[in-house]
């Protein structure tokens, strides 16, 4: 979620609170609508209590995805450079060819892959440069114990590959199912009913408005924090951005430079086959 908008989203629904609070108040007896008011926030610590530990437990589990996603990133970007070093012991038509898609497919998942992402449009989607490699090293023949130790090394590689890559657009649509959101909803909307029978005529007016804006404050950071972590990519501030696979992209050019390789790629700077 946009920093901005979750501050204004917060301070809209803090005013929205505080102002129904203040309108309760007038008309309110002394002492709150609550006679015992021992009972009433015992009630209330539970409510509290159970939506403190439900939207904690779900924040958790949503900043796991998050960081398992950040990981998958960095795991793929690492690979994709191991990878580049394995493909020159294999036969040097098959290494060069192998070479240039590595390249395109590093500049496939920083650019387009990444803004499919970020925009929610990625889906089932596949890297279309994870295709073309199967299909090149499809084709060879391992003929000495070298290129047959660099082929099987390729084939775990490229296992380890696609399970970093599907951990990292794990969640890219969303982690939190609709159900757990309209619970979420519920409860908040229960507390806020609850929180104005506190509503009491013979306290000021700023006490009553702090006791309800801090309430909807805190809730309305914690629901946006959860907003923020379900989709993990994005633009704004936070989001995970390719850094890992622009610094491979680097890291490939330094090491075919250090190698005195020159490789092709048979694409463009966004990954997009030329």
């Amino acid at each position: 979620m946009n920093i901005v908008l979750a501050a204004l989203v917060t301070i809209g629904a803090t005013a929205v609170t505080i102002t129904a609070m203040l309108l309760v108040r007038a008309r309110a007896p002394e002492g709150s609508r609550f006679h015992d008011g021992d009972r009433a926030s015992g009630v209330f610590g539970v409510l509290a209590t159970g939506f403190s530990v439900l939207l904690g437990f779900i924040i958790f589990l949503a900043f796991e995805s998050y960081d398992e996603a950040r990981s998958g990133a960095e795991d793929e970007a690492q690979i994709v450079a191991q990878q580049l070093q394995t493909a020159q012991f294999l036969p040097q038509d098959v290494a060069f060819t192998l070479s240039g898609q590595l390249v395109c497919y590093a500049r496939s998942v920083s650019t387009t892959e990444w803004e499919a992402l970020a925009d929610g449009r990625l889906g089932e989607a596949v890297n279309p440069w994870g295709v073309e490699m199967f299909r090149t090293i499809k084709g060879v023949e391992p003929v000495s114990d070298t290129e047959q130790s660099a082929y099987d090394r390729w084939m775990d590689q490229t296992a380890d590959r696609e399970q970093a890559r599907q951990a990292r657009v794990h969640g890219a649509e969303g982690l939190i199912p609709l159900p757990l959101w309209l619970v979420l909803f519920v409860i908040s909307a229960t507390i806020f009913v609850f929180m104005l029978f506190f509503a009491d005529s013979a306290e000021g007016a700023v006490t009553q408005s702090v006791l309800m804006g801090s309430v909807t404050l805190v809730i309305s950071l914690m629901l946006c924090l959860l907003v923020f972590f379900d989709h993990p990519h994005g633009h704004q501030v936070g989001k995970l951005q390719p850094v890992a696979m622009q610094r491979t992209l680097v890291l490939i050019d330094t090491q075919l430079g250090a190698a005195g390789l020159s490789v092709t790629p048979p694409c463009d700077e966004d990954g997009r086959a030329t």
